[in-house]
């Protein structure tokens, strides 16, 4: 080492392959030397950490999984798992999504006419009804009301109206305060379109009926009847509760279309 010290000179002699040339020498100092190597030595080094740090390159020299630690390596799992299960739920609710929107679409219930006929030729002798309550309040309507649609709509559960119709607000139909797990009953008979969860509305159960009606049930606690089920009026359909994120509290809250478009249930339920 003392010795290379000394050493002020260096000479680099460069021989040619070809013999016709004459070799030729370079003289260099040493301090232009390690001058030299130093600035080739912290090119090589911001090179390196360019291509390390900025370039695809990085990902083939030093895998991503390589620089995971245990730890790392079991939340990347745990993030991957949740979002295989999210995009399965995504899916899920896209199917759910499209068939509300149907169901809630169709104000015409002519569409279920057919499948109703094939289903029962003998529909249009079983009376929509399914108590005698309800068939005497029928005929006497018919007699002394005029009434000239062949439906009658009850209250599908007994408790405290909270809220009424209110479309201007975007309310359309009835707010029942009460607890959760009341029976909720159909409000007259029909064909059950939709019965499923819903992220917004929670547990939901729709039913059509003649006349182009639908009468709709959210926020159920459970579904006791399920898509395409035949029900009577008066007879239990779910129970009630506070599921969906779109609720403040244990409640039924209660609409009734016709022909697509939201209508007053104080219009159209029959008081006892």
């Amino acid at each position: 080492m003392l010795k290379l010290i000394k050493i002020k000179k260096f000479s680099l002699i460069v021989v040619p392959d070809e013999t016709s040339s004459e070799p030729r020498s370079i003289k260099i100092s040493l301090p232009r030397l390690i001058t030299y190597i130093g600035i080739y030595s912290v090119m090589v080094f911001l090179l390196g950490f360019y291509i390390i740090s900025f370039t695809p390159l990085s990902e083939v020299l030093f895998p991503y999984s390589l620089r995971l630690t245990d730890s790392d390596k079991k939340k990347v799992e745990v993030l991957n798992n949740k979002v295989v299960f999210l995009a399965k739920e995504i899916e899920s609710l896209k199917s759910v999504n499209q068939r509300l929107k149907f169901a809630i679409m169709l104000g015409d219930s002519t569409f279920f006419d057919e499948p109703i006929q094939k289903k029962d030729s003998s529909l249009s002798k079983i009376p929509i009804e399914g108590n005698i309550l309800s068939m005497f309040t029928n005929l006497f309507d018919k007699i002394f009301v005029n009434q000239n649609e062949d439906i009658f709509l009850i209250a599908p559960v007994e408790g405290f109206i909270s809220r009424t119709f209110d479309p201007e607000r975007g309310h359309n139909g009835y707010d029942y305060s009460m607890k959760e797990n009341n029976p909720i009953f159909a409000s007259a008979g029909g064909y059950v379109v939709f019965a499923d969860y819903t992220t917004n509305y929670g547990y939901i159960i729709i039913i059509n009926h003649q006349e182009n009606y639908l009468t709709k049930y959210f926020h159920c606690a459970s579904l006791i009847k399920k898509d395409g089920d035949f029900v009577r009026q008066g007879e239990l359909i779910a129970l009630s509760g506070n599921s969906g994120t779109e609720t403040t509290g244990p409640h039924l809250h209660f609409e009734i279309w016709k022909d697509g478009k939201p209508v007053d249930p104080s219009k159209v339920l029959i008081k006892f």
